[in-house]
């Protein structure tokens, strides 16, 4: 058990207790402080300043449990107008060439980690629990295991600044390809896997020395324009012969909406917006803390500055950081999302406790380490069955949230902000979330 202890500190409104221990950390080692999971600013969460519309009267709610709810959801890009050729009696043929998108079953994915940055026991178990609920997860940017082979249709593989792992049988195993140019929890920067963490196994599928820390730089080294990265899309099409959709996946930051359009632009099929709660193995704490704007923003800004450059169907949005509960789901397609990545919550689920100590590598659950007697701890198949629960769980929500608004298919509920309301939120906010007063 961990409990609290009262620290002897005289109390200050701005030298808090932790920025005094920041400061000794600090003074005494000379590093840079690092820290697991999200942000842990008292910053307000904006999900939670956003209520749901419901039907009454005159528009009567659904009732999920009589009436069937698309819940099916379609990642990729769409056709502007569909070509059709009408035939003799009732055949029509589409002329219109669809490009591959990516079904899911339920429009809630498991985000990228590493393998590495968490065990193979922990990937084993949500590859076992997406493939079951008909969704996907990522692989990180640490390869994919062998152990994963079975579950390859329901994965996505990243190619990241560091490149590890990638090679044209890790392209052909994954679903998609996601190119990570940011991260929430540590915009701007790259990332950093302890060599204490690469043991052999990490070692082989990472495709670098045992014991070596993986250094993945801040920047890929050939993408410094949005032409750059149009280049790197259509070269990884082209290597798995245009069979997949290949998403990127950016941070969260204050030119967003900007950057998701040139991203539209250069071919790729998804953009995945990462906001500054996404969880991490290790960042930089005045990075995770500091650094970035929340999902809710940046999805609302994406979604209008697509719909009026008149591109929305050009590429899919995927919304990651910071999603916690259905409800958050529900809210953040309202405004402008297609999917969304848990992390965390998934984490949660499996055991976690959020302690913040991913990057030490003792992860007494046995999801955020190596060593083998604490890997073992984490039994797969249990954890499996607790994400897949969880999966279910929230997909069940999701339903009876739309039935309530008066809503029986998830596209119906995208970008849908008339079923948003804000509630103690400056007039700034609502107009960056496009959304009215509770009132109104």
């Amino acid at each position: 058990m961990i409990e609290e202890r009262p620290c002897d500190y005289r109390s200050h409104p701005v030298w808090t207790d932790k920025i005094r221990e920041n400061i000794f950390k600090q003074a005494e080692s000379g590093k840079i402080l690092l820290g697991g999971m999200g942000n842990t600013m008292d910053y307000p969460i904006i999900f939670d300043r956003i209520v749901l519309d419901a039907c009454q009267v005159t528009n009567p709610s659904i009732d999920p449990l009589r009436e069937p709810m698309e819940l099916r959801t379609f990642i990729g890009k769409k056709p502007r107008q569909l070509d059709l050729k009408y035939g003799p009696g009732n055949d029509v043929e589409l002329r219109t060439k669809l490009v591959k998108n990516l079904q899911l079953e339920t429009p809630i994915m498991i985000g990228h980690m590493s393998y590495g940055a968490i065990s193979l026991n922990s990937h084993i178990a949500m590859a076992k629990a997406v493939s079951k609920a008909g969704t996907f997860m990522g692989t990180g940017e640490g390869g994919l295991h062998e152990a994963l082979y079975p579950y390859q249709d329901h994965m996505i593989v990243q190619v990241a600044s560091g490149r590890f792992g990638v090679d044209v049988n890790y392209l052909d195993r994954g679903a998609a390809i996601e190119i990570k140019i940011g991260q929430g929890a540590k915009p701007g920067i790259g990332g950093h896997l302890p060599g204490e963490k690469v043991c052999a196994d990490v070692s082989c599928t990472r495709m670098i020395p045992q014991g070596s820390d993986a250094i993945s730089p801040a920047p890929h080294h050939d993408i410094y324009s949005i032409e750059d990265l149009k280049q790197l899309v259509r070269s990884l099409k082209e290597a798995t012969e245009w069979k997949k959709p290949v998403f990127v996946k950016i941070a969260a930051v204050h030119n967003v909406a900007a950057i998701a359009a040139g991203i539209a632009r250069s071919g790729a099929d998804a953009v995945v917006i990462d906001g500054f709660r996404g969880g991490t193995g290790a960042a930089p704490s005045v990075f995770r803390d500091h650094v970035g704007i929340p999902v809710e923003a940046a999805i609302a800004a994406v979604d209008a500055k697509l719909r009026n450059q008149g591109i929305r169907n050009e590429v899919s949005i995927i919304a990651s950081g910071g999603i916690r509960q259905s409800a958050d789901v529900a809210k953040v397609i309202c405004l402008g999302a297609d999917a969304v990545y848990i992390g965390t919550a998934a984490l949660v689920a499996m055991g976690c406790r959020v302690c913040g100590t991913c990057y030490r590598g003792l992860c007494a659950w046995g999801i955020a380490t190596q060593r083998p007697d604490l890997v073992a701890r984490l039994n797969p198949d249990e954890a499996a069955q607790n994400v897949g629960n969880l999966i279910d769980a929230w997909t069940l929500e999701l339903a009876e949230l739309m039935g309530a608004a008066g809503i029986n298919s998830i596209e119906s509920l995208r970008g849908n902000r008339d079923r948003l309301r804000g509630y103690m939120l400056d007039q700034t906010m609502l107009d960056v979330l496009d959304i009215k007063s509770v009132g109104a």
